[in-house]
């Protein structure tokens, strides 16, 4: 499945500066796809943490 470009200037930079269509995490290196999880994984606990903190604030 290739992803269509959206306008003339999306193909253009898609065909001659080769961005590529998809990422698949399977498919990059170990060391990339452990930063990703850190990384992904850093940004949801912190998220998670400063929502719990801001309902404790309210209900103390």
């Amino acid at each position: 499945m290739e992803k269509k470009p959206f306008n003339d200037a999306d193909e253009h930079y898609q065909k001659h500066v080769g961005t590529p269509t998809s990422y698949k995490m399977k498919q990059m290196p170990k060391p990339i796809r452990l930063i990703g999880y850190f990384f992904f994984g850093f940004m949801a606990i912190a998220t998670t943490l400063i929502i719990l903190l801001m309902l404790l604030d309210k209900i103390l």
